[in-house]
C-alpha cells in the first residue's frame, strides 16, 4: 500500500514508522510505556485492527503493532518467506534489531499461530493470548483441496485483480465483514475498503496462504511451554469456537474465555470488552525483563 496515500487518515499514522530488517521494509506503530505486549494481526488485516484495542493497551503497557510481510504498509523483501514459520522468524529478528523484548505476544487469528510459533523458540517463552486463534485444519478432502488452491491462486497474477475489481462493489466490504460473524460501523469498515483495493495487499495475503502450513505448530501444542489464553467470540463464522477449546484442552497451561455475541472481529467490535477478558492475565504475566 501506499503510504503517502493514506498517512494522513490511517490509524494511530503519529504512531508509525518504518524499519528495514532484512528481508522487509516493516511498518510498525509504537505507544505507551511498561512491559512490552506485541500485536500480531491475522491474515488480510493490518494494524488497523487494533485501532480500538491498542490506547487501551497503552495506558499500562508499551504496545507494538505490526504489518505482516506483503500486507498493510509492509513491504516484502522475500516472497518465498510468507509462511507461518518463516513470517515468526523474520518477526523474531525484527524484535532482536530493535532490541524488543516482548512480555506477552497477542495474535489475532493467523496471528495467534504466529504468536505461538515465536513464543516456543524464545527462553523463557513468553505469554500468548490468541484472539479466535486460527488454529485448526480443514478436515477431510478440504483440507488436501483447500491448501493446493490457495497455492494455485498465489501463482495466478490476475487473481488479485479480479478481487480487489470484484469487492469495489457497492456493499461487498460489509457483506464480507458480516460474514466473519462481526458488525463493524461504516467508519471502521473503510480501512478494510482500502486493504481489499490495494493489490499488492491482496496478494500478500494470498502468499500467505499459500504457504500456511500449520502441521508441525499443532503436532508441537501438547508440550508447549508458553502460558496461553485464547478468547473467543462466539459468534465468529470464520474460525468455529470449538477449534479453540479443542486446542485449550491440547495446551498445557492455557485458558479458555467466551464472549458472548461477538464475532470473528470481536476486538473491533468490542475492544473493552475483550480488554476486559485479557486484563487479568496481563497484569499476573507481562512482566519487564
Amino acid at each position: 500500500m501506499d503510504w503517502e496515500r493514506h498517512q494522513d487518515s490511517w490509524p494511530h499514522a503519529t504512531h508509525s514508522r518504518f524499519v528495514f530488517c532484512k528481508p522487509h521494509r516493516w511498518h510498525v506503530q509504537e505507544m505507551g510505556e511498561g512491559p512490552l505486549l506485541m500485536l500480531i494481526h491475522g491474515a488480510g488485516g493490518a494494524t488497523q485492527s487494533w485501532r480500538h484495542l491498542m490506547p487501551l493497551l497503552a495506558q499500562h503497557y508499551h504496545v507494538v503493532a505490526v504489518d505482516l510481510p506483503g500486507q498493510g504498509f509492509t513491504r516484502s523483501g522475500a516472497q518465498q518467506r510468507m509462511g507461518l514459520v518463516p513470517m515468526a522468524q523474520d518477526l523474531t529478528g525484527l524484535c532482536l534489531d530493535q532490541d524488543w523484548q516482548p512480555a506477552v505476544l497477542i495474535g489475532h487469528s493467523a496471528g495467534a499461530a504466529i504468536a505461538l510459533e515465536m513464543a516456543q523458540h524464545r527462553s523463557p517463552a513468553p505469554p500468548v493470548v490468541g484472539l479466535n486463534a486460527a488454529l485448526g485444519t480443514f478436515k477431510g478432502l478440504a483440507g488436501v483441496l483447500f491448501p493446493l488452491m490457495a497455492k494455485a491462486l498465489a501463482m495466478t497474477p490476475w487473481v488479485a485483480r479480479l478481487f480487489t475489481a470484484s469487492t469495489s462493489r457497492p456493499g461487498s466490504v460489509t457483506r464480507l465483514i458480516k460474514g466473519t460473524g462481526s458488525d463493524l460501523p461504516s467508519e471502521d469498515l473503510r480501512w478494510y475498503r482500502a486493504l481489499v483495493s490495494d493489490e499488492a495487499h491482496v496478494d500478500g495475503t494470498l502468499a500467505m496462504m499459500a504457504q500456511w502450513d500449520l502441521t508441525p505448530l499443532q503436532r508441537a501444542l501438547p508440550s508447549h511451554p508458553s502460558r496461553t489464553l485464547l478468547i473467543v467470540g462466539e459468534n465468529d463464522r470464520t474460525v468455529p469456537p470449538s477449534t479453540s477449546r479443542d486446542v485449550a484442552a491440547r495446551i498445557p497451561d492455557c485458558k479458555m474465555m467466551s464472549l458472548p455475541g461477538l464475532g470473528h472481529l470481536a476486538h473491533e467490535e468490542n475492544a473493552e470488552a475483550v480488554f476486559a477478558a485479557m486484563a487479568d492475565f496481563l497484569r499476573e504475566n507481562a512482566v519487564s525483563d
